[in-house]
């Protein structure tokens, strides 16, 4: 509906009621309900879920139509990701958010600082993707806002020109709120437990449920040892688990995203229910590390399976998990998201120790034999050293191309003497490229890092600390934040604007009048940014 359109609507609305709404304005009405365009959270997964799949099917035409996020732990930092997207790019399109179990963990937990093994609240990861929209709907309607007060000074100048164009960017304002992909971990819990976090998750606004193949009482960070994971039947009953809750909630077009990290786990807590040889139990149970029992009086309490024809007995550790044979991870991976995308995942997650185009690449070609348009969502992740990995990916090219690689030693790569090296360049531009190439060669649908707003706050935050309680004090502030913020059009130097101030005092001129007390006056020191 267009703008003149809704006051319309509104005034229609207001005239039915008769003297008892006289006060009630219908410019006003038509304003505050374009500023609240999405009224609860599943109005927002409805949009975003429709978006999210156009993208999807965008990028099976063409891989240069890849989606990226950032993951964001607090509702200020999610929407100020997105006004700097808005501002820079001028659209929002193919960018979404983040939802990190790690940062919830990390960052979130009423317990203060935890690891990322499910052991913080699970009420926190809902309450967050809640927080995030409130936040970018707040942005909306900050900017909104913006817009009406101009077209206020443009009707008092008589400047036709300016009112309508102003009135066309009212009609064709872009959201800041976009789809979001939301971790739930292994499910905390049993496919129940995940069920109903699943529908708290969908009903705050995620159309993106994120699960691994963990078991859920034994998880671990990816990117960390002691991983285990459950059989398959398990995992696809939470996937249907998932879909059971965005159906219930009328959220047909919801996405599920199985993770697998089976590459790094090489443990499993139980072993598989197979009903006959070369069902998926019995697959799962082939890569089970065992040796064959040629003396049954040698079992003791023991687990024994039936491996064609032979009794073998699975190796199980002091904590009574099970082992996987050595080798066997990128294997097991493809079982795992091919069987995933039989029974009703939309998208891939794979979680690997390096970022290397090519070994993700392996593992996508052979699902993709079997299922063609299978599609991944990738973690750029922070626990890889980039500079590292890449600066040694280019050693090993070097190396086997016959390059003469003597002025490097490969261990220590990583050392600053090695920054302005031809070797370091060709790094940096792999590393720069890495996303465009990675949707290209290996598949994947979306980019994504895990927590780049934990390291940037911890960052800015160190730099800030060192100027302000060293030698430059207030200077370490103005100099390398406000003064930056001014010159770099950054918004929240206008803190009191930010957090709703001039939307207060456009609520006090509807509801009272030219009896508001307005904060926005002269003697606002917010005018001091005005230019």
């Amino acid at each position: 509906m267009t703008y003149q359109e809704e006051i319309a609507q509104a005034e229609q609305l207001i005239r039915g009621q008769g003297s008892p709404w006289a006060g009630i304005g219908a410019e006003a009405v038509a304003r505050m309900r374009l500023q609240n365009r999405f009224q609860t959270g599943l109005d927002i997964a409805r949009y975003t879920a429709k978006i999210m799949r156009e993208d999807m099917a965008a990028y099976d035409l063409d891989p240069a139509n890849y989606t990226q996020s950032l993951g964001c732990w607090h509702g200020f930092i999610g929407q100020q990701k997105l006004i700097s997207i808005k501002k820079h790019f001028g659209t929002t399109k193919r960018r979404y958010l983040y939802l990190s179990g790690w940062m919830v963990a990390a960052l979130r937990s009423d317990f203060g600082p935890l690891p990322d093994q499910s052991m913080h609240e699970k009420t926190s990861v809902p309450a967050l993707i809640e927080e995030l929209y409130t936040f970018l709907r707040q942005a909306d309607a900050r900017e909104l806002g913006g817009l009406f007060r101009d077209l206020d000074k443009a009707r008092e100048s008589g400047n036709q020109v300016e009112e309508q164009r102003l009135i066309h960017a009212i009609d064709n304002h872009q959201t800041h709120v976009v789809p979001i992909i939301a971790d739930i971990d292994a499910g905390f819990g049993n496919a129940e437990a995940t069920y109903l976090l699943a529908k708290k998750m969908i009903q705050a606004g995620a159309c993106a449920l994120q699960i691994e193949n963990q078991v859920s009482d034994e998880k671990q960070c990816g990117h960390q040892d002691g991983k285990v994971t459950v059989p398959h039947e398990d995992f696809l009953a939470k996937i249907r688990a998932c879909r059971y809750a965005f159906l219930e909630l009328g959220i047909n077009d919801g996405i599920i995203v199985a993770r697998t990290d089976s590459l790094g786990a090489g443990l499993t807590k139980q072993i598989a229910y197979s009903a006959e040889p070369g069902d998926i139990g019995d697959q799962y149970n082939s890569f089970l590390d065992c040796e064959e029992i040629t003396d049954a009086s040698t079992i003791n309490g023991d687990v024994v399976i039936n491996r064609n024809g032979k009794l073998m007995r699975p190796k199980r550790l002091r904590s009574n998990l099970f082992q996987f044979r050595a080798g066997t991870g990128a294997d097991r991976c493809v079982l795992d998201c091919i069987t995933s995308l039989q029974n009703g995942a939309d998208l891939l997650w794979i979680e690997t120790e390096k970022p290397h185009i090519e070994q993700i690449a392996g593992m996508v070609d052979r699902i993709r034999e079997v299922i063609p348009d299978a599609k991944l969502v990738y973690n750029n992740s922070p626990s890889f050293n980039w500079t590292l990995n890449f600066r040694q990916q280019v050693f090993d090219a070097w190396a086997e191309a016959g390059k003469d690689v003597s002025a490097y030693d490969r261990a220590k790569l990583m050392s600053v003497d090695y920054d302005g090296s031809e070797l370091a360049a060709e790094a940096d531009e792999k590393i720069r490229t890495f996303q465009r190439d990675a949707a290209k060669r290996a598949g994947i649908f979306h980019h994504l890092i895990t927590l780049p707003t934990y390291h940037t706050a911890a960052l800015s935050t160190d730099n800030l600390a060192k100027e302000y309680f060293g030698e430059a004090g207030m200077l370490g502030y103005v100099l390398n934040v406000q003064r930056q913020e001014i010159r770099q059009g950054i918004a929240c130097v206008k803190h009191q604007n930010m957090a709703g101030s001039d939307i207060g005092d456009d609520h006090k001129d509807y509801f009272a009048g030219e009896a508001a007390l307005k904060a926005g006056g002269a003697h606002n020191t917010m005018n001091q940014f005005a230019a």
